[in-house]
């Protein structure tokens, strides 16, 4: 009878690990939300994504506002954040309705991953005592970052002729989001002021900027960290990203380690290749 036992539990077991071996893996779902003025989110991101469904087995759906990027107080289908994995945020001065704000609100206090690029720091734009205000803030308790433009952190840049040289911080040169990185690039986004107070506190600093052709004076800040948000949450942001940063292959690279570091997956040692991505700047609203 013991023998009889025996054999059925390894049986059991056997088949145990043979249906786990030959389960298929799930693949994680990254969903984008898109809608700024400027920088074209809406048509570099997709490109970004294909990129993942096609090189790295990923699952992605891409969320713009409607009916066209200037358009403030809707972006459609915020529903899919309900099964989303990684939420990427790339917004400016949004002022969406409570309803569709809430699927956001429910992704963040789940704490699962966020990240952001750029004027995702200046995500909402709510009048002074709106209902809604607080979103105002959703850079600093999303992504660790200024909370809105201006105001008590001195949130601005260093003017639209200027650009940014970036160099890996030494300290990170071997962080796994910085694989394949090269240790120094130069993009066209002028240089964000983050500094003093931004990053919050306990972010880890990963890629320094310096201003080229400033219109004022200027000192270096970082361009992207991690960390962990408000919720819980791990956090990557990017001050970064500008139409022509993601035609430039260490920032593409960046994107996509970052996305792999995001869902906890390992990042990858061997890259894919540079994505093409040729989609114009336009002048802010």
């Amino acid at each position: 009878m013991r023998k009889i036992c025996l054999c059925l539990l390894l049986i059991i077991t056997t088949t145990g690990l043979l249906f786990a071996q030959s389960s298929p893996k799930k693949q994680p779902l990254v969903v984008f939300v898109t809608g700024d003025h400027e920088y074209s989110s809406e048509e570099t991101l997709p490109l970004i994504a294909a990129a993942l469904e096609k090189d790295y087995g990923m699952k992605t759906i891409v969320l713009k506002a409607s009916p066209d990027y200037n358009s403030e107080e809707n972006i459609p289908g915020l529903e899919a954040l309900a099964q989303a994995d990684l939420a990427v945020f790339f917004l400016r001065w949004r002022r969406l309705p409570p309803e569709q704000l809430a699927h956001i609100e429910a992704y963040l206090k789940s704490g699962k991953p966020v990240m952001g690029f750029r004027t995702s720091t200046h995500a909402f734009h709510f009048p002074e005592g709106h209902a809604s205000e607080k979103w105002n803030a959703f850079g600093e308790f999303a992504l660790n970052a200024p909370p809105g433009w201006g105001g008590a952190a001195k949130h601005t840049h260093y003017g639209h002729e200027s650009s940014t040289d970036v160099s890996i911080i030494p300290q990170q040169a071997h962080n796994p989001i910085l694989t394949g990185v090269a240790k120094n690039f130069h993009v066209r986004s002028w240089l964000y002021r983050v500094l003093p107070d931004y990053p919050t506190k306990g972010s880890t600093w990963l890629l320094m900027g310096k201003a080229v052709n400033p219109d004022k004076a200027a000192i270096e800040n970082p361009v992207a960290w991690t960390g962990t948000n408000s919720f819980g949450g791990r956090v990557f942001m990017t001050t970064m990203g500008h139409p022509e940063d993601f035609r430039q292959e260490p920032f593409q690279r960046l994107v996509i380690n970052a996305i792999h570091y995001e869902l906890g997956l390992k990042v990858p040692r061997k890259w894919k290749g540079k994505i093409d991505i040729q989609v114009p700047y336009r002048v802010a609203k």
